[in-house]
């Protein structure tokens, strides 16, 4: 039985694989001795990590041993995921080795880690030399059971016992050592041997591409035969006599259960290949006892499951290649809409090939559906024609379909990109990367009801946008209010700065539009302390209120309902603000105006997405008020009538918000 395939952790991978980018910050902890810099780098590959491990933790760890001069955790290039391996980069050769001494197979988040040296050179990674590959382990035997046995033989660069998804051994491994002699003294003292109570065998380890040649060698020169179709009457010696014909037949047998009734199959091997090639032409497919025999060259399980997976595979590629670009994708269908009549909407624009509206299991429409055309321009032209028509009450959504794995790769591509642009703001502006796009924040203010406790920042998901504000307050500057990313038009600005353009939050429909007088300004009283050495001095700023929790002091802005303030020149007044302020407990939220369609077709598409949004988020933000913001900036990159419609039924309106809860809570656990 040849050896299976050696898993990439047996030879040094490099420090910087490609599913990495290169552009992925390394951590940094504070810098030595100069005297200590000067000795020369040592790099480990540490591997066998919890995906949640991170640089600072194993910074922890490793700079118990020595000076690390940096730790880079390698992830996947667009989901941000660890790969599960890490590379710790000492300041000298001695620190290395201690560390490999010491932490290898040692617990890291109740997963034993495993370290070896990293190797550039790919040369010396694919040599093989000192490579062997033990099999028949059994299960209790782990990396660190692996290489204490074979230990004893010479210096072992890497050891490792092949797993599952589960974490289950696969029953083999691999043992890498720094001679050749070292791996030929194993292989001769502990072939045949026995290991928990199992009987292993030890040989040097062949190349998947060696095997691969091999394979087709034997392939082509086989002897052994499988037959299949065998009637249940036919005797052992009436087989045996069917193929000798053909050549000297080494064996003949049909297999039998336990009653000893023929199976139907059995196998034949002839002494050499000619003749079993001689038995597949003239014996396959020739009727025998009424039955048409299925004759071939025998194959291993292993062989067939792969032959079989390829075979599906192609069959799935060639069914995603035929439904490319007709297959269409329609939500937000009533649940009175039937197969029939999706179809007779539909039909308008070409042949319709097949059509399907989703249920669950007790019958009940899941609200959308599939029509399948029978060319691309059809289905082009459908999309065109029927995409936010309104069909009954409800604007459908139609689109062509994706598969649910292309779909999470654009999304996660998406919150890649976004991820990359923030942490490249942040370099510019010499902030750290978690600050850029950090909590939006809406004042409390008549008719809305305060954020509560800060929110967490998020980036955006694909196809929504946080809702854009028209009404900027204090000449259009916060003091101290972070631009979030996406409206920011220049670098970050540094905390407690003045970035410029800052437009404040919704407004509530009733409150003071942009002909409204403006309230005076006076300046804001500091409290007792000295601030921040990077903060400005306040600018025309109002009296403020405190506000939610989690929000620094120096970005709060002001609240509104307070008396106005005096001139600039006369005494600063001091208020006394009530528990309610202070505490920052909900205003009663008026329901506000009824929006219409004929209402939003007077203003501009800005003005209809914040007329929608002040009316969204105030539905919102009783029961999500914390999170109220997010989700109506999500929501509003909907149709304009799908929006109308969310408005005039609850029930559709808390299931988008489930929705968009669940993307937020997604994109947290990945983060």
């Amino acid at each position: 039985m040849s050896s299976p395939a050696a898993i990439p952790e047996v030879a040094p991978v490099p420090e910087a694989p490609v599913s990495s980018p290169p552009a992925a910050p390394a951590y940094n902890p504070p810098a030595p001795q100069s005297s200590v810099a000067s000795a020369p780098s040592a790099s480990l590959y540490v591997g066998e990590l919890d995906p949640t491990v991170t640089e600072a933790m194993l910074f922890e760890i490793f700079n118990m041993i020595g000076p690390v001069a940096s730790i880079r955790v390698c992830r996947d290039a667009v989901t941000r995921r660890s790969l599960g391996y890490a590379y710790v980069n000492y300041l000298n050769a001695a620190d290395g080795e201690r560390a490999l001494e010491g932490l290898n197979y040692s617990l890291i988040k109740n997963r034993a880690c495993r370290i070896m040296w990293s190797q550039r050179d790919p040369a010396l990674r694919k040599t093989g030399q000192g490579n062997i590959f033990i099999k028949n382990l059994d299960e209790a035997i782990d990396n660190k059971a692996l290489h204490d046995t074979f230990a004893a033989f010479g210096n072992v660069l890497s050891c490792k016992v092949a797993t599952d998804e589960h974490g289950m051994s696969k029953g083999y491994g691999f043992v890498h050592y720094e001679t050749g002699e070292a791996a030929d003294s194993a292989i001769k003292a502990v072939n045949g041997m026995l290991l928990n109570d199992k009987k292993v065998y030890v040989g040097h380890h062949i190349s998947r591409k060696e095997r691969q040649s091999k394979l087709d060698e034997m392939k082509s020169q086989f002897t052994n035969l499988y037959v299949k179709n065998v009637d249940l009457e036919m005797s052992q010696d009436e087989f045996e006599k069917l193929f000798t014909a053909f050549g000297t037949v080494t064996s003949a047998l049909i297999q039998v259960d336990e009653e000893g009734k023929s199976k139907g199959f059995g196998f034949v091997n002839y002494d050499n290949h000619e003749d079993a090639q001689r038995a597949v032409d003239a014996l396959h497919d020739s009727e025998h006892y009424g039955k048409k025999l299925f004759v071939t060259r025998a194959q291993k399980k292993a062989e067939r499951e792969e032959e079989l997976r390829r075979s599906y595979e192609q069959a799935k590629m060639e069914k995603l290649s035929k439904y490319q670009g007709v297959n269409l994708y329609i939500k937000n269908l009533e649940d009175d809409v039937d197969d029939d009549k999706l179809r007779t909407e539909f039909e308008a624009f070409g042949s319709v090939t097949s059509c399907k509206v989703m249920r669950d299991e007790k019958g009940t429409s899941k609200g959308f559906g599939f029509v399948c055309f029978s060319s691309p321009d059809e289905a082009t032209k459908a999309v065109a024609e029927m995409n936010n028509k309104m069909i009954g009450s409800k604007p459908l959504y139609v689109s062509l379909a994706q598969r649910r794995e292309v779909r999470r790769q654009q999304l996660e591509s998406q919150i890649a990109q976004r991820n990359q642009i923030r942490m490249q703001q942040a370099a510019a502006a010499g902030l750290p990367g978690g600050y850029i796009n950090g909590p939006m924040y809406y004042p409390p203010g008549p008719g809305f009801a305060p954020q509560g406790r800060g929110m967490m920042g998020y980036p955006g998901q694909p196809g929504m946008m946080p809702p854009r504000p028209r009404y900027p307050p204090n000449n259009g500057q916060v003091s101290g209010m972070p631009i979030p990313a996406p409206y920011a038009q220049g670098p970050p600005q540094p905390y407690g700065a003045m970035p410029a353009g800052f437009r404040g939050a919704p407004r509530p429909p009733g409150a003071r539009g942009p002909g409204s007088p403006t309230m005076p300004s006076a300046p804001m009283p500091r409290a007792a302390g000295p601030p921040p050495a990077n903060s400005a001095p306040p600018v025309n700023s109002a009296p403020r209120a405190p506000a939610p929790q989690g929000v620094p002091p120096q970005t709060r802005p002001a609240a509104a309902g307070f008396p106005p303030a005096r001139a600039p020149a006369a005494a600063q007044p001091t208020y006394k603000l009530n528990p309610q302020v202070r505490n920052g407990a909900p205003a009663p939220a008026p329901n506000g105006p009824d929006l219409t369609a004929a209402a939003l077709a007077t203003a501009s598409p800005m003005e209809q997405k914040q007329m929608l949004g002040e009316v969204i988020y105030m539905k919102i933000a009783s029961s999500q008020p914390e999170l109220a913001g997010k989700i109506t900036g999500m929501l509003l990159e909907m149709d304009n009538n799908e929006l109308l419609h969310l408005l005039e039924s609850p029930d559709a309106m808390a299931g988008k918000v489930n929705e968009a809860l669940a993307v937020l809570q997604e994109f947290v656990k990945e983060e």
